[in-house]
């Protein structure tokens, strides 16, 4: 069954209780079109992209979430960005000789990181061990040993989809009670954890809730869209080559016979410049320099 990109929230009235779906065909398979990975590959990316857009979910900010992964294992890394408008792009990388399925077997003693990257304030990282036996298990142990909300994933992707559910407890609200509270949570988790990949991938998100807590009062809200975004530009670029001064700019222009071409390792766009036009660069960024002062 094919789903639109979208985002979409639940809230339980009686409980201070919230969830996400998320659903990417259109996104993942543009992210995907990019590169050829192997199915291994694929399906990881496409967990981590459906983990991104449900972490952006859980915090209020403008600006960019990257969750990355990194082992020195045969997938030596897994990294994708979410804005807080639901842009996505990622990235992996692997070696030629790519063996095995599960995350243990790719990313064998690898290293989680949640980067919060804001237009204003200050960056925030986390940085966990990236254990258990897949995605979702090393997402719910963070929350975990982090003193945060209880929070609890499940992810799926097939190399055409990606879906993502997400449970998390809230502040006390509606139950202050915390032993009322803390069986609430675990009556929700046990249904929850009846979710089969399978339902994940196929059904919709009124037939999943309903399939899962059709005894429980519960609000969908309106679904918000996801979409494939590379943040990269001429401009981007440019500026990249004016931040290796004048000098080895210049230097890397003769180096490379005249023209520098700097490729996007997300979406392999390729930008070139000529000596004409990195001459133009450093004019440009002098009298902004002077604008300035």
């Amino acid at each position: 069954m094919s789903f639109q990109d979208t985002t979409q929230r639940f809230m339980f009235e009686h409980a201070d209780v919230r969830g996400e779906l998320v659903s990417l065909d259109q996104s993942y398979r543009e992210l995907l079109a990019k590169h050829d990975y192997p199915e291994s590959v694929k399906a990881l990316l496409g967990e981590m992209l459906a983990a991104t857009v449900l972490l952006s979910t859980t915090i209020k900010f403008e600006g960019l979430l990257i969750l990355q992964a990194r082992s020195s294992g045969p997938l030596s890394t897994l990294m994708v960005e979410c804005s807080s408008d639901q842009a996505v792009r990622g990235i992996a990388r692997y070696s030629e000789d790519l063996q095995g399925d599960t995350l243990p077997e790719l990313m064998p003693d690898g290293i989680l990181t949640i980067t919060i990257d804001p237009q204003e304030g200050q960056r925030y990282q986390g940085i966990v061990p990236l254990e258990g036996n897949s995605l979702a298990d090393a997402l719910s142990a963070y929350f975990d040993n982090s003193e945060q909300l209880p929070t609890r994933f499940r992810l799926q992707a097939d190399g055409r989809t990606a879906r993502g559910f997400l449970l998390q407890a809230l502040p006390a609200d509606r139950q202050i009670d915390p032993e009322d509270r803390d069986a609430t949570w675990e009556h929700l988790s046990i249904l929850a954890n009846t979710l089969t990949a399978e339902e994940l991938l196929s059904l919709d998100n009124q037939t999943l809730l309903h399939r899962l807590f059709h005894q429980e009062d519960l609000r969908l809200f309106d679904p918000a869209k996801v979409r494939f975004e590379c943040s990269c530009s001429a401009e981007r670029s440019g500026n990249a080559l004016v931040s290796l001064g004048r000098e080895d700019a210049l230097a890397l222009l003769a180096e490379q016979g005249g023209e520098i071409e700097v490729d996007c390792q997300f979406c392999n766009a390729r930008y070139r410049f000529a000596e004409a036009e990195l001459i133009g660069l450093f004019t440009a960024a002098q009298r902004h320099a002077r604008s300035l002062h």
